[in-house]
């Protein structure tokens, strides 16, 4: 797995939309960079991020990229009319998410992201957000992916959540190969520091961090920036804009403070970034090669936002 993965929930059209051609462009982005790690899920655009990245990564060898998709929200036909903006995306709503962690919705939910993507067999397969669902999903949902795994359907099998606890859970109680972490562990929230990651470095379990930005605040903070999809609280903005003057001041920026943060955790494999166009991607890859200072890290340790404990670029951590 490449250090950085792209998330492609824009290539469903993520609150706006983009032509086939951007979402193409994007890809053949991340592929320039190097970039060989994918993910997507049905959830994405109604299957529409599912349909994309696996027309934009035809042109490649199949053993020289991984894919990674998610189960849990099976896609049914709808009649309705309208768009799916309610679900934050800008798709016709022609299908309609069911949640679904049986062993039968698993493996009719993966032929279908199967059959979307053209491929025979994917690299990864989450449950993805069971928060809700979690009886079912250590029930049922969990053994599935193991029959999946050893029939050679998919490779690693996971769990990708928004929290910690239940990440933890899937660690410690089952055999996963690997979680997706979306914001749980950025320089805004190390809820991951305490629980999560030292379970995965104990168990050798895989970690990929996702929302390296908590969804734009550390990207661009501003008043109308985002945290965890929603608008940013006053409190955390006014912390990000403190860390993006310290950055600057030490000669960097926040995207790269903030990328080089969650890549420095030895736990850590990948650090997925979204991204809708190719300039968003060439930021990112830049971003990732941009030198921070050790000094900026002490700063941050010195003046209590940073914990001692959160492992910074350059440390050697057991």
């Amino acid at each position: 797995m490449s250090r950085l993965a792209l998330g492609t929930a824009a290539l469903g059209n993520l609150y706006t939309g983009i032509t086939d051609e951007q979402a193409y462009a994007t890809v053949a982005a991340a592929w320039r960079h190097g970039i060989r790690a994918f993910d997507t899920a049905p959830h994405y655009g109604l299957g529409l991020s599912e349909r994309r990245l696996g027309a934009a990564l035809r042109e490649h060898p199949r053993t020289a990229y991984t894919v990674s998709t998610k189960v849990g929200r099976r896609l049914e036909p709808a009649d309705g009319t309208g768009d799916d903006l309610g679900h934050g995306f800008a798709v016709p709503a022609t299908h309609r998410r069911v949640w679904d962690f049986t062993a039968d919705g698993i493996r009719r939910t993966l032929d279908a992201s199967l059959e979307r993507l053209g491929l025979d067999r994917v690299d990864t397969v989450y449950l993805h957000d069971p928060d809700d669902h979690a009886e079912q999903a250590f029930r049922e949902g969990y053994p599935a992916l193991e029959r999946l795994r050893a029939e050679g359907v998919v490779g690693a099998i996971g769990a990708g959540m928004n929290q910690t606890a239940m990440l933890t859970r899937f660690v410690r109680d089952t055999d996963v190969d690997v979680v997706l972490c979306a914001g749980r562990y950025t320089l805004l929230d190390q809820s991951a520091l305490t629980g999560l990651l030292p379970a995965a470095r104990e168990r050798g379990t895989a970690v990929v961090l996702g929302g390296p930005f908590n969804s734009g605040l550390l990207a661009d903070p501003g008043p109308a920036a985002t945290y965890d999809y929603r608008r940013a609280p006053a409190d955390l903005l006014a912390r990000a804009l403190r860390l993006k003057a310290l950055a600057e001041q030490h000669g960097t920026t926040l995207r790269a403070a903030a990328l080089a943060f969650c890549a420095a955790h030895p736990a850590v494999t990948a650090v997925l970034v979204g991204a809708r166009s190719a300039a968003e991607v060439d930021d990112c890859a830049e971003q990732l090669r941009t030198p921070v200072p050790a000094a900026f890290w002490q700063e941050l340790r010195d003046t209590g936002l940073l914990p001692a404990a959160a492992p910074v670029p350059g440390e050697d951590r057991p």
